[in-house]
């Protein structure tokens, strides 16, 4: 049974032009690459974002350390040198051979490098490295026209997660079509105090239709920005951003035989996986937070320029991440610890899950791991104020303009 199409947010060659769209924070990063090739060991140069953030400086007092981070995605391969001892047991929700470590594509585990990566041997360098990363896997379009699979991965895998011992979710694959069952699954895991992030999608020019589960109310859809602060061309846009994050030119693995790292165009895929990565962090500094008040940090201290604190551009939501002004600042409202920031309603305590838990059998009728129940690694283990917001400091003006006319900001849906 083949489900609805699912699209990567990630994997594309989409360095165009932003055409009559600006978002200009008007700002330069040395030793950006530009040539398009094959990259090994020169793969942390072409992570821009690392330096105006002031990573050196947040990791002497965050790194992540006591945050695990569920990546729903093709699967983490715990074996490349930046993750070796940084992957824990996860879920396989796929229905098809192999389990949450057979990373077909490449993909989630690039991702998940985002996150925690030790950055060893040349490898992608996480910004949380001391995060630990749980695997769910689901399916893509590609797999399923290849393989017999559970119709349902990405519900049982976001219920699976819900009950793992992730404080974060982070998914860089979505559907064009909403489902009934995966609705309820995020409404679980904002139930269990998780934090979910969902990239928004990389088809603005294409038809901007709505990604799920980034467009339901109870998930924070992040956007991708480039290195000059401007919202991405390829990042959709309208009431499913929450905010944004820089996405464009970073790279990721080749392909699922994890030989070379390849130069990509970029896409929502990088730019969610680093905003899980800056929530990891500011939870680690502030452990006793609850999601709610991770979230009203990161939208209180994000770049947005002059533009009404509260109010949210239909391209960069609340504004683009900025970590380091909480972690070397100090500054942002936690706000209430039971109040969603995005329904602005009021989140309940844990209750028991809906589905088969992810211990015993999943809906697929295959059986999984525990998704970290409790604090085991796996046994695959060895072992802000520039213009774009990143750098601490002031901020800039913002400049909206498509065709001609100021974009419009709207509240967060509510229904």
């Amino acid at each position: 049974m083949i489900q609805t199409r699912k699209l990567r947010a990630c994997f594309g060659w989409c360095g165009c032009l932003l055409g009559a769209m600006a978002v200009t924070f008007a700002w330069s990063v040395e030793g950006m690459g530009a040539e398009s090739r094959v990259i090994a060991q020169d793969v942390q140069s072409k992570q821009w974002y690392l330096g105006p953030m002031h990573v050196e400086e947040m990791w002497k007092i965050a790194t992540g350390e006591g945050v695990k981070v569920a990546v729903i995605d093709s699967g983490v391969n715990p074996s490349t040198p930046s993750l070796e001892g940084r992957v824990l047991k996860g879920f396989d929700a796929t229905g098809a051979d192999g389990d949450e470590y057979d990373d077909y594509d490449g993909h989630g585990t690039s991702m998940a490098e985002l996150i925690a990566g030790s950055g060893n041997e040349g490898g992608l360098q996480g910004l949380a490295p001391d995060s630990k990363i749980i695997p769910f896997r689901v399916t893509d379009t590609e797999f399923q026209n290849t393989h017999s699979v559970n119709a349902r991965d990405n519900e049982d895998a976001i219920l699976a997660a819900a009950d793992s011992g992730a404080k974060i979710i982070s998914m860089s694959v979505g559907s064009d079509f909403p489902g009934q069952g995966e609705r309820e699954a995020v409404k679980y895991a904002e139930r269990k105090g998780k934090l979910f992030f969902a990239a928004v999608g990389n088809n603005s020019e294409t038809g901007n239709r709505e990604q799920y589960p980034a467009s339901y109310p109870q998930v924070v859809g992040v956007a991708a920005t480039d290195s000059a602060g401007r919202v991405s061309s390829y990042s959709q846009h309208g009431s499913s951003v929450d905010i944004a994050a820089p996405g464009d030119n970073i790279p990721t693995w080749c392909d699922a035989n994890f030989q070379h790292y390849c130069d990509s165009g970029g896409g929502t895929s990088q730019a969610t996986a680093i905003t899980s990565a800056a929530a990891a962090l500011i939870w680690s500094a502030h452990p006793e937070w609850t999601a709610n008040q991770v979230l009203n940090v990161l939208f209180d201290t994000a770049g947005r320029g002059d533009w009404e604190k509260g109010t949210l551009s239909n391209y960069l939501g609340h504004g683009i991440i900025r970590p380091a002004v909480n972690i070397l600042k100090g500054e942002g409202n936690p706000g209430a610890p039971d109040i969603s920031p995005l329904t602005k309603e009021r989140t309940s305590g844990p209750e028991a899950s809906p589905a088969a838990s992810v211990s015993g059998a999943s809906r697929s009728g295959k059986k999984g791991n525990s998704g970290d129940a409790g604090a085991e690694d796996s046994s695959r283990e060895k072992g802000d104020g520039g213009p774009l917001g990143l750098i601490v400091g002031g901020a800039a003006a913002v400049v909206v303009i498509v065709g001609g006319s100021f974009v419009f900001v709207r509240n967060r849906r509510t229904t």
